[in-house]
């Protein structure tokens, strides 16, 4: 699965986890090159253009809802409590607290389950 991520609307690169369990992130190359685009965070600076983890990267783990509002995403896309990537592709489509939003690469993915 990969999210496709936006600053301001602008495309800034792609988030994806592969089967072995492993977070990329990797920035789009004309947003990369262009200075004019910030970092779409400081742990993720522009300095490299892919990053990977063996967990989510704490920035997007930060967009997404805890407590009660977890438990009524998960019911509502019937999706595992654990499964933070899958639920981070469905809910940061465009309501967030910040600039960044995050679609699924596939789009079919949030008809299907919304």
């Amino acid at each position: 699965m990969k999210g496709l991520v936006y600053n301001n609307g602008i495309l800034a690169g792609v988030i994806e986890k592969d089967d072995d369990g492993e977070y990329l992130f990797r920035y789009d190359e004309d947003y990369f090159v262009a200075s004019k685009f910030p970092a779409i965070s400081l742990t993720l600076p522009k300095s490299q253009r892919e990053y990977r983890s063996s967990t989510l990267f704490p920035f997007f783990y930060g967009m997404l809802s805890e407590g009660i509002n977890k438990d009524i995403q998960c019911r509502l896309y019937k999706i595992d409590e654990n499964d933070d990537f899958t639920r981070l592709l469905l809910t940061s489509r465009d309501d967030t607290i910040g600039a960044i939003t995050i679609k699924p690469e596939d789009d079919e993915l949030f008809r299907v389950l919304y």
